[in-house]
């Protein structure tokens, strides 16, 4: 780190970067799911049933309404084109949609209301395979997986879950597709755990996450690569608590251990930008790290809140969505 830099940061207590920039306000009420193409190609997809594209770095917005869901709340989207996009829901009944026209038609391609289900994130290895993971049912972790963009969706074994143990559908995030055919998700609750399959069996690790209540736990983490990840979360009813909302992780999962600092309370979404640097966001705060995870700063003097950070796939460009429709971007080169 240049030395103007560390001494800005000394004095402020802030970063150098300015806190991200708000492009529209969405007609949709809140929005979780978020997919970046590009730096210009931008998915979101929120509550009333609605989701959006950009096509122009987020400069003008086209939003969709999908038949019959008018209370649905879509908290995870996958884009792969600006045709192509799935999105799932959650809540009572679980529903996934498929449009590959750009948004002016949208397919049901899965539909489930067994009791108790509830679908909390999506990713996807490719344009081809995905996997989407939800809360349990009799005591063990929903599983979905397809091999055909969306098109249809096959359940698989999933792990058991402890009494009082779930996941978060707060951005997307708390799953996610590694290198290969390995996979992870987070649990929350009662108890948080951290859950990897590597195509054959799952592992598991007890982490030092807060946790206890079905408020707390890890939302969100990422992977470098198949060593170095970062994860975030907290209490979303104790929104400025820090006491274990963040872990980092240098072998894979296998272990974790907390920040030397940690950000400045409860966090739903954590992005890697590059190598060294991650990006972090909740309701009521956004940070930024530039020393792969171990301290966390502001994003300038008063930095708004978001549910979800996406990093574009094929860019350099980072953008925000969350409450009242409000999406943003930062641009870090």
């Amino acid at each position: 780190m240049k030395l103007t830099i560390l001494l800005f940061i000394l004095l402020t207590g802030t970063t150098t970067y300015a806190q991200p920039r708000v492009l529209t306000t969405a007609p949709i009420n809140s929005i979780r799911g978020l997919s970046v193409v590009t730096d210009s190609l931008v998915w979101v997809s929120g509550t009333q049933g609605k989701a959006g594209r950009s096509m122009d770095a987020g400069a003008t917005w086209e939003w969709y309404s999908i038949p019959g869901c008018d209370t649905v709340d879509f908290r995870d989207i996958e884009a792969f084109s600006k045709d192509r996009a799935v999105i799932v829901s959650s809540g009572e009944p679980a529903r996934i949609y498929l449009t590959k026209d750009g948004g002016k038609n949208w397919k049901q391609t899965y539909y489930n209301d067994t009791k108790g289900i509830f679908l909390d994130a999506m990713d996807f290895w490719n344009d081809r395979e995905g996997v989407i993971i939800g809360d349990p049912i009799n005591d063990t972790f929903t599983i979905l997986r397809t091999g055909n963009g969306g098109e249809s969706w096959e359940p698989m074994p999933g792990p058991k879950a402890l009494p009082g143990e779930a996941c978060f559908a707060a951005s997307g995030t708390t799953l996610r597709a590694l290198k290969g055919k390995d996979f992870a998700f987070a649990s929350g609750g009662a108890v948080s755990r951290f859950f990897r399959y590597n195509g054959k069996a799952w592992y598991l690790r007890a982490w030092p996450a807060t946790q206890g209540l079905s408020t707390t736990g890890i939302f969100s983490f990422a992977f470098r690569d198949g060593s170095n990840g970062v994860a975030v979360g907290g209490d979303y009813q104790d929104v400025k608590q820090e006491n274990r909302n963040c872990l980092i992780t240098k072998d894979g999962g296998r272990t974790w251990t907390a920040p030397a600092l940690a950000p400045k309370g409860y966090r739903t979404s954590v992005e890697y930008l590059d190598a060294k640097r991650l990006i972090v966001t909740g309701p009521f705060g956004t940070e930024l790290s530039e020393d792969g995870g171990n301290t966390w700063l502001p994003l300038g003097n008063d930095p708004q809140g978001y549910h979800v950070a996406r990093k574009a796939k094929k860019g350099t460009a980072v953008y925000f969505a969350g409450g009242k429709g409000r999406i943003a971007v930062l641009d870090i080169k």
